[in-house]
């Protein structure tokens, strides 16, 4: 593939340089970039390899681009190599290169654009993890959009993958949601339910599991004091709370590998392990919390708390893993979570939300405390949605049985319209999400845009056909300029899903979609001013079935750009 060569070929001319005395041995070429020019007219690839190796080469950036350049305009692949501002290296490739890589795309298909970068390498990679309370609705569906994109991403650069979703059902939530069910077991059981109270759930989506558990024991619990029927009600309330939320991920074709349950965790006594191993380093102790600071508590008394020594890794103090009941705290549970999930990952990722920015640091901590800083974390922080409708804002209130659900979204919007328009923006930067707006056929939607130009792609062969016209590789010296500017864009495919795994960040793939397609449009277009460059041309079928050709291979690009963000390529709009 073009980048990967011109690596090769940039490698290459520097071991030569480094063999002619010109480099020394040993230079750390990892700062070495090879990307597109922002200004095309520069040229096809630039390079910065004299800026980075100059200082450690004696010698002055101008100077030894001048002995690289020298090196790579020898080259067949190389139409011209020139140097330009401080050192940078300007490259222009041939045509037989560009040929070369369409003929690969067309060889690889489906493959095209994925790796083995990452093989041998296992990441978990945590996202959603809603309480299981009630339906997903939309302040779940960014996080578990850009989790699972991600997660694709790095399965497309040779990752093991584990998708995981931590069941949230060992919290005071929990014993609130097995009220508000038992409510509802006896309303179906015939009682008449007035007003709900204040402080449980609202929502009728509470009403099947009530209905299911009078069905299943009668009244036996209808009068009952709350200790006979509070552990049942938790497990029937979770376990069709995770039926309806596995059945709304499902229509964002979003799945799991694993369902991890805290109260399972706790129950195998995992936070326990967790803070014996804590200890045996001398990282959890048995202190007094500071008093907080800036407020004035009047009850306030010290108490002693096993603290885990969070200020050792970067915490501006260290935090309590228990309470003063002995229950566990939300970081000690999520201590020993992380720690459970690193026993099979070489790697952690969490999703979170923005709102939970405030422990990102302590939990940083405790998982390169616990794992000896021999698995890598990072967490990934996703910004609120704002919905509206029309430019209007639309409420949402999980609590007041008022929200829009995911299930609501896909209905009215589609499957494919929530996914790609998610990925749009930097998972860290808030959105506005306009229903009237992810449905607009224009070009300001993006996922119109870019699924219009595969639609388009697809239209045009089948009217090729009809004329006896079909996409072939035998006249492919018939492309000119226009054309071979569509293969390397397309060409920049496998580089993009490689920095955007790198850098955990799928909404590049998405970019860069809309930037391919925008290309074709526009050459596409060029042949309402210019008949000599239209698609389809009857009387010259050599070009044609050329640019079919083309058009056939960028397509196959963008579906598969659509597929690493679950987007469907449409063949019709």
């Amino acid at each position: 593939m073009l980048y990967q060569i011109f690596q090769q070929h940039i490698d290459k001319a520097l071991d030569t340089l480094t063999a002619d005395g010109v480099l020394p041995a040993g230079l750390d070429r990892k700062n070495v970039t090879l990307e597109p020019p922002r200004d095309p007219s520069h040229g096809d690839l630039s390079t910065n390899a004299a800026m980075v190796l100059s200082k450690a080469a004696g010698m002055k950036p101008r100077d030894l681009a001048e002995k690289i350049v020298e090196k790579l305009a020898a080259l067949e692949d190389v139409k011209s190599a020139e140097m330009a501002g401080p050192g940078f290296i300007n490259l222009r490739v041939s045509d037989a290169v560009l040929v070369s890589e369409l003929l690969e795309i067309d060889k690889l298909g489906s493959e095209y654009g994925r790796s083995k970068k990452g093989a041998g390498i296992t990441v978990n990679i945590e996202y959603v993890s809603a309480n299981p309370t009630g339906p997903m609705h939309m302040g779940h569906c960014r996080g578990a959009v850009v989790g699972d994109a991600l997660a694709d991403l790095l399965e497309a650069v040779g990752h093991n993958v584990i998708r995981e979703y931590y069941v949230n059902d060992a919290g005071s939530q929990v014993d609130t949601l097995a009220r508000s069910v038992h409510l509802r077991y006896r309303e179906a059981l015939g009682e008449t339910i007035m007003e709900i109270p204040e402080g449980l759930y609202p929502g009728d989506y509470l009403k099947p599991v009530g209905w299911a558990l009078a069905q299943q024991y009668g009244d036996q619990y209808q009068a009952a004091p709350e200790q006979q029927w509070l552990q049942i009600f938790r497990k029937a309330a979770v376990d069709g709370m995770m039926d309806m939320i596995r059945a709304d991920l499902a229509l964002l074709g979003i799945k799991h590998d694993v369902f991890s349950s805290e109260a399972d965790l706790h129950a195998a006594g995992k936070a326990e392990a967790a803070e014996a191993e804590l200890r045996a380093r001398d990282l959890v102790y048995d202190g007094e919390l500071e008093q907080p600071k800036g407020k004035v508590v009047e009850d306030w008394e010290p108490v002693e708390l096993p603290l885990f020594r969070s200020t050792q890794f970067g915490d501006d103090q260290d935090r309590p893993i228990k309470k003063s009941d002995g229950s566990w705290t939300y970081f000690g549970g999520d201590l020993a979570y992380h720690f459970q999930k690193s026993q099979s990952a070489n790697e952690l990722i969490d999703i979170w939300g923005a709102d939970h920015s405030g422990t990102v640091k302590r939990i940083k901590a405790a998982v390169s405390a616990l794992t000896e800083g021999k698995t890598k974390f990072d967490v990934k922080l996703v910004q609120m949605v704002h919905l509206l409708r029309n430019g209007v804002p639309e409420k949402m209130s999980k609590r007041s049985g008022n929200f829009v659900t995911i299930a609501d979204m896909v209905e009215e919007v589609g499957k494919d319209a929530v996914r790609f328009t998610m990925l749009t923006r930097k998972a860290d930067a808030q959105m506005d999400f306009d229903f009237a707006k992810v449905t607009e056929a224009s070009r300001d939607n993006p996922v119109f845009y870019v699924q219009y130009a595969h639609a388009r792609i697809q239209s045009n062969i089948r009217k090729a056909a009809d004329e006896g016209i079909a996409p072939s590789d035998r006249h492919l010296d018939k492309l000119g300029a226009e054309e071979f500017d569509l293969v390397k864009m397309a060409a920049q495919f496998p580089r993009i899903v490689e920095s955007a795994a790198a850098s955990r960040e799928p909404h590049r793939v998405a970019f860069y979609l809309n930037d391919l397609a925008a290309a074709f449009h526009g050459f596409y277009n060029l042949g309402n001013d210019r008949p000599d460059k239209r698609m389809l041309m009857v009387n010259d079928h050599e070009t044609t079935s050329a640019r079919l050709f083309l058009a056939r291979n960028l397509g196959q690009t963008i579906r598969n750009g659509l597929a690493l963000m679950g987007v469907e390529a449409v063949d019709s709009m």
